[in-house]
């Protein structure tokens, strides 16, 4: 669908009342990407092509044993007496309009890709410095996301809402994901201080990180910091925390194996499980992940080693082990074996999301307590 003219009213509007303008998406190499052109237009600036840009193309394509078309060619065009915005993880380098150049308003003008991926990181790179040396301003704001798991938005309430309030100059906001909650820190950095004692000296048992790290993130820094490694085995999940993990760059550093022990002959025949125990005790049990955790801990050689198994639904429930019963278990070398039980009743893929998390959670909170 043309939408050149809607970015053409869109721009001028914005550039007549905002003090900087930021611009996402619209710099790829197909004949609908019209943002440089417009907005190129719309400043009454020449487009041209910056060398510098062309040669980071070119080397983008080399590295990749690709071949870069015509079309790539536009991508290298900058308004003149603009700056190019580096972009290290795509294609498309950004742009940035100073006020002085702006011969409508003194607007700044900033263009960035619109995936998120390249996005974000260019953001902090490239614009915000600009932005901060644009305001003149010598105490800026800062953000600080603390992340939780446990625990809800209504613990927030109940517990630390009312003392946030209470803190001059800061504004907060909470954002619930599944099995996470994110509070969002905004303030000068006495003030995040403030708020982040208040916080915690509520919910630090349930802390994840402070600069918004994921679980997964988390885990295998923690694992780094303590020179340890961690194996997993896992039946109702069907794998998923070990994917988790391993979408951490680094994780080779921290992960051994990853045992899919979803039939019970696999957890007999690859983790050493009794098959009188899961007869006895059925698969889904605290005896069972015991002993798949201890299984995965001696025959990978990890220093830690965690399991889960569960009933994921819709059918397989009883009354006593209802569909949404999981069981999970941490082993450590030298130091025993935990299990707890997990009831998450969802539809299946919530339910191993569900579960990877709370698992995951188990090996943080036996981590960082050192048992």
């Amino acid at each position: 669908v043309p939408d050149g003219d809607a970015i053409r009213e869109t721009l001028q509007e914005t550039l007549e009342r905002a003090d900087a303008v930021i611009v996402t998406g619209g710099l790829g190499p197909t004949s609908d990407d019209l943002t440089r052109e417009i907005t190129a237009d719309v400043l009454g600036l020449e487009l041209i092509t910056d060398e510098a840009a062309l040669r980071s193309l070119e080397g983008f394509f080399t590295s990749r044993g690709r071949a870069m078309v015509e079309a790539n060619l536009k991508q290298a065009l900058c308004p003149v007496g603009a700056d190019i915005l580096p972009n290290p993880n795509g294609t498309a380098p950004g742009v940035y309009v100073p006020p002085r150049l702006n011969g409508r308003s003194n607007c700044a003008v900033f263009l960035l890709p619109g995936p998120p991926r390249e996005l974000y990181p260019m953001f902090h790179a490239e614009v915000a410095p600009r932005l901060r040396a644009l305001s003149g301003v010598e105490k800026i704001n800062e953000a600080q996301v603390l992340k939780f798991t446990g625990i809800g938005e209504s613990d927030f309430h109940h517990g630390v809402d009312q003392k946030l309030a209470e803190v001059p100059g800061l504004e907060y906001g909470y954002c619930a994901h599944m099995g996470e909650v994110d509070l969002r820190l905004i303030g000068d950095a006495e003030t995040i201080a403030t708020a982040r004692k208040i916080t915690l000296d509520h919910f630090d048992e349930f802390l994840i990180s402070d600069d918004g790290a994921s679980m997964e993130k988390t885990i295998v820094r923690l694992f780094k910091q303590r020179g340890i490694r961690l194996a997993t085995a896992e039946s109702c999940t069907g794998g998923l925390i070990a994917n988790r993990i391993t979408n951490v760059p680094g994780a080779s550093e921290i992960f051994t194996h990853g045992y899919v022990t979803y039939a019970n002959e696999a957890k007999v025949a690859m983790l050493g499980v009794s098959a009188e125990d899961i007869e006895k005790h059925g698969a889904v049990s605290e005896v069972v992940a015991r002993q798949m955790a201890e299984g995965a801990l001696r025959e990978s050689g990890a220093c830690i080693a965690v399991s889960v198994t569960g009933i994921a639904g819709p059918g397989g429930g009883t009354d006593e082990k209802p569909v949404g019963t999981a069981w999970c278990a941490v082993a450590m070398k030298g130091g025993g074996t935990t299990a707890c039980k997990f009831f998450h009743p969802r539809n299946r893929k919530d339910f191993k999301l569900s579960v990877s998390q709370s698992a995951l959670d188990a090996v943080r909170r036996r981590v960082k307590a050192g048992c």
